[in-house]
């Protein structure tokens, strides 16, 4: 669209506008809808963590949910040890993956080719 308008010599503002609407749209389908998405999703998993949940905090420590208050968790690490983290440091649930180990993973440490 650039070039035609180099090549024609016409300084159209409608033809710039356009654009610049086609690329804020472009932007927000792909950049920042889904980002809102998966902003609301975790909100809504962090609502819903129970106790005796085995999580993950974004820092990587691997604990138990003893105790659920309003903004905070106590976590039971192994060794008996207990830490207080914020709701927002949980990054994800891992007692569904204990539950049931046959779902997801990788074939190569299942044993199988």
């Amino acid at each position: 669209m650039i070039l035609l308008q180099a090549a024609t010599g016409s300084n159209s503002p409608m033809g710039s506008l356009w654009m610049f609407g086609l690329i804020l749209l472009v932007m927000y389908f792909f950049m920042i809808r889904p980002q809102m998405k998966k902003q609301k999703q975790e909100t809504q998993f962090r609502k819903t963590i129970d106790k005796g949940s085995k999580v993950v905090t974004n820092g990587g420590i691997h604990g138990k949910i003893i105790e659920i208050k309003e903004s905070t968790l106590i976590l039971e690490t192994e060794g008996g040890n207990r830490l207080k983290v914020e709701r927002s440091a949980i990054s994800k649930e891992l007692s569904a993956q204990y539950a049931n180990p046959d779902s997801g993973g990788d074939d190569a440490k299942k044993g199988k080719s």
